[in-house]
């Protein structure tokens, strides 16, 4: 399965009112595993950014002022993303201004009646996701940083490819942790056919190792099975061992 983590920054807060993309970040996960593969690019927004955004980004018109159009990079962009699923925190904000970048596009490889982002990707919202487990609690993504111990110190001030790769870890970690252990995790032997469908699975190289296989005690069993049901009762039903 291949996701994309993805975040945005932009000159203010509705793009209803004209506002823009100014940055985009985006990390690749492939069977859970963050690949290494990443999407960014800074942009030039045509317009002046609200003080408010600078303040919580950093970004100026005087910084973003050589950087490219999002017309000039929205064919990459698009083609990085195609097929994915994205997981995106408040995914309507970034959706939002998304769809209104596509709809200003003249390309004639996009199709005209595809503007929306959905029309090309999956999008799961990990702040819909954190409320439906932690409800009535903060779940902005500096709380959930510290709920799930993920380590964020060094994020003084938002950025779209800083966001995205702590986004990827409180991820991972409020669904349970990456599902691929690899003893040598510098190979991967696995990749993407011609459609950007994840294939193959990362393998160990070390064939002539032998598994040694210790069995459960029966009360050790027992234990566990009753551990699983209390988690169960006070989850409502949310046990994700027995899932």
């Amino acid at each position: 399965m291949r996701q994309i983590v993805l975040d945005t920054e932009t000159t203010g807060l509705n793009p209803d009112d004209g506002h823009r993309i100014i940055e985009i970040g985006c990390i690749e996960l492939i069977h859970r595993k963050i690949t290494g593969k990443r999407f960014h690019a800074y942009l030039n927004p045509e317009r002046q950014i609200d003080q408010g955004a600078v303040d919580v980004h950093g970004l100026d018109n005087r910084f973003l002022a050589d950087k490219p159009l999002f017309r000039d990079i929205a064919r990459d962009f698009m083609s990085f993303v195609e097929g994915a699923e994205l997981i995106i925190h408040n995914a309507p904000f970034d959706v939002g201004f998304i769809n209104a970048e596509l709809r200003r596009l003249e390309a004639d490889w996009l199709v005209e009646d595809k503007r929306s982002i959905a029309d090309y990707c999956a999008v799961l919202d990990t702040l819909a996701l954190a409320k439906k487990k932690h409800p009535g609690q903060r779940n902005s993504l500096d709380a959930l940083c510290k709920r799930y111990s993920v380590d964020n110190s060094h994020r003084e001030l938002h950025g779209a490819l800083l966001d995205a790769e702590i986004l990827a870890d409180v991820y991972l970690a409020m669904t349970g942790g990456q599902s691929v252990l690899m003893l040598e995790p510098d190979r991967q032997d696995y990749g993407l056919d011609a459609q950007g469908r994840a294939v193959g699975m990362p393998q160990s190289r070390r064939s002539g190792a032998k598994l040694v296989v210790f069995p459960c005690p029966e009360d050790e069993l027992k234990a566990h099975e009753a551990l699983l049901a209390m988690i169960a009762k006070s989850s409502g039903g949310h046990c994700l061992w027995k899932q």
